[in-house]
């Protein structure tokens, strides 16, 4: 059953900062929110994984849920769900509904093995369980888990499925899934940031990333150029994109994406995760790279690099 709302156009995977007890920095969220908005990004999705969803309680994602909802300014926000427990992706997805989310995320249920059966089956329990639209979201390299062609389309014919996000290394399955999206009526969301001429060319509606966090303007250029037919050549900022996308790649997943929000000028908060000597290295190498990438292509830095 397709569903009246599709997103399109350049998504937040959004990051979320939080302090050293683990608190929503809301002060350094809605700093990076605004450089989002103000560079034309077209919505967000909360707590995916690049919100990094699973360091969070189900009540503190509900915190981080509200939080975004305040500030996204008007623009739509998805939130993903996606919890090994259906009661508590059902409690999250009845929450959405509740303050003002356009739809849900789910992706397969994490940690035990489950069939595609069992993928379906859990899919379409929580969705009918819950009154929002849904995204179906595929990172098998985060969940161990692929979500075949065939459990979209059964998804697709029985739930109100709104669009799938494509994320991981599996680039070619963008065509298949935008194939079937024409004939199912769902769209296909893509997370490969670095790739966003071949997305949009296949006929991707848009892309939710971790790099909006970094490099909003270059992205919604992007689609401005390839999708809504402004005039602009590609090239240098597909170029650079590619850069960022190496240049953080020095890390692990999601710390790279911290190391390129303060490498931007913005707080990424404290990390969630115990960060050892090396990576610490790392991530101040990245801060240089970056730095130097960002003056050589002219993109201004934030309040926290001249803080």
């Amino acid at each position: 059953m397709s569903s009246p709302y599709k997103p399109k156009g350049i998504y937040s995977a959004q990051w979320i900062p939080t302090d050293a007890a683990g608190r929503i920095d809301r002060q350094a969220l809605a700093a990076l929110i605004e450089f989002e908005r103000g560079h034309g990004i077209h919505g967000f999705l909360a707590l995916g994984s690049t919100g990094e969803f699973p360091q969070f309680s189900v009540e503190e994602r509900k915190t981080a849920l509200a939080t975004v909802m305040e500030l996204a300014g008007g623009l739509p926000v998805m939130a993903n769900i996606t919890d090994i427990r259906p009661r508590a992706a059902i409690e999250l997805g009845r929450y959405a509904k509740e303050v003002g989310a356009v739809a849900v995320g789910l992706m397969p249920p994490m940690f035990f093995p489950v069939s595609p059966a069992d993928q379906l089956a859990y899919f379409l329990h929580v969705a009918e369980r819950v009154d929002l639209p849904v995204m179906l979201y595929n990172f098998p390299e985060l969940t161990g888990k692929r979500i075949d062609l065939k459990v979209v389309s059964d998804f697709a014919d029985r739930a109100s499925m709104c669009a799938i996000k494509q994320s991981g290394g599996e680039f070619a399955y963008h065509r298949e899934l935008i194939a079937l999206g024409k004939e199912k009526g769902f769209v296909v969301m893509s997370g490969a940031d670095t790739r966003l001429t071949e997305v949009f060319a296949l006929g991707a509606a848009g892309a939710i990333g971790g790099l909006v966090n970094i490099v909003p303007e270059l992205m919604v250029k992007l689609y401005q150029i390839c999708v809504e037919g402004q005039k602009g050549e590609t090239q240098a900022i597909a170029e650079t994109m590619v850069e960022v996308g190496r240049t953080v790649d020095q890390l692990t997943f999601p710390l790279n994406v911290a190391a390129g929000i303060e490498a931007r000028g913005f707080s990424a908060g404290v990390s969630k995760m115990i960060v050892s000597p090396e990576s610490q290295a790392i991530h101040r190498k990245i801060l240089g790279d970056l730095r130097e990438l960002f003056a050589k292509t002219h993109l201004p830095l934030g309040p926290a690099a001249h803080a």
